[in-house]
C-alpha cells in the first residue's frame, strides 16, 4: 500500500530572493535559467491582475477530492504558494471561496491547481490569486488519503516542497529553491540588457542589424530582391 504523509517542515527560499524573482516575472525567469521552469500555457489566471511569488507547499489528491488540500493549509507558512495537482487528470472545481477565506487567514499567497477551481467571482472579488487549469462548478469530496509536501508534477513541471513559485499573466514557472538566488542575479541581468535594446529599438535601430541577424539570414540562403 501507498504511504500518505504530510510533512510538516520543509526548507525555504530567501523572503527577499523570492520577491526579488517575483518582481521579475516568468518569462523572464523562464529565459533565465535557461527557458525551463515553466508549466503548461494552459495554467491560466482567474483575474488578468493576479500575481503571486512564495514557496511551495506541494499537495497530491486524488481526483475529485480536496481533502489533503485542508490538510495542506495547517502546514503552510505564511507567504506559500500551495500547488495542488492530482493523481489521475481531473478538471472538477476542487477550491472555492471558503478554501480561499482559510488560505487567506494563514497567510497563503495564492494557488497553483493542475485541476479545477469554482466561486470565481468570489476568488476575484477576494483578490486571491489563482492559476488553474479549468473553471468548474462540478463539487468534490473530502474522503481519500493523499499527501503533502512530497515532490510532485504539476502541469508537466516538477516542483518540489521550497522551491520558488511565480505566476503571472504570462503564466507559471518554478525554480529550484538551491539555484533561485543565482536565477535571481540572472535576471536582472536580463532585464538590464532588454532595457538596453529597447533603448536601441525605440531610437528606431533594426534588431536585424544589433542582433547580428543579417549574417543568418545570409547563411540560411534568405535573398533580398527588388521586384
Amino acid at each position: 500500500m501507498k504511504k500518505h504523509v504530510v510533512v510538516r517542515n520543509i526548507q525555504r527560499a530567501d523572503a527577499e530572493v523570492i520577491k526579488t524573482l517575483g518582481e521579475q516575472g516568468s518569462a523572464t525567469i523562464s529565459e533565465a535559467q535557461g527557458r525551463t521552469g515553466l508549466l503548461n500555457p494552459y495554467m491560466r489566471p482567474i483575474y488578468p491582475s493576479a500575481r503571486v511569488a512564495g514557496s511551495a507547499v506541494t499537495v497530491s489528491c486524488q481526483p475529485g477530492d480536496n481533502l489533503m488540500i485542508h490538510a495542506a493549509i495547517e502546514v503552510c507558512q505564511p507567504g506559500d504558494v500551495l500547488v495542488v495537482t492530482t493523481t489521475s487528470e481531473s478538471t472538477d472545481g476542487m477550491f472555492g471561496e471558503l478554501l480561499a477565506t482559510s488560505c487567506q487567514a494563514h497567510g497563503i499567497r495564492g494557488l497553483v491547481i493542475d485541476a479545477g477551481v469554482r466561486d470565481v467571482t468570489d476568488l476575484t472579488a477576494l483578490e486571491f490569486p489563482v492559476w488553474a487549469k479549468a473553471i468548474s462548478a462540478q463539487g468534490t469530496v473530502k474522503a481519500t488519503p493523499g499527501s503533502v509536501n512530497v515532490e510532485v508534477v504539476c502541469a508537466g513541471a516538477i516542483i518540489r516542497p521550497g522551491d520558488v513559485i511565480v505566476g503571472d499573466q504570462d503564466g507559471v514557472v518554478v525554480v529550484k529553491r538551491e539555484t533561485a538566488a543565482e536565477v535571481a542575479i540572472r535576471g536582472q541581468q536580463r532585464i538590464e540588457k532588454e532595457q538596453k535594446s529597447r533603448e536601441r529599438l525605440k531610437a528606431g535601430e533594426l534588431g536585424v542589424d544589433f542582433y547580428g541577424l543579417r549574417a543568418k539570414l545570409k547563411e540560411l540562403g534568405v535573398e533580398y530582391v527588388d521586384e
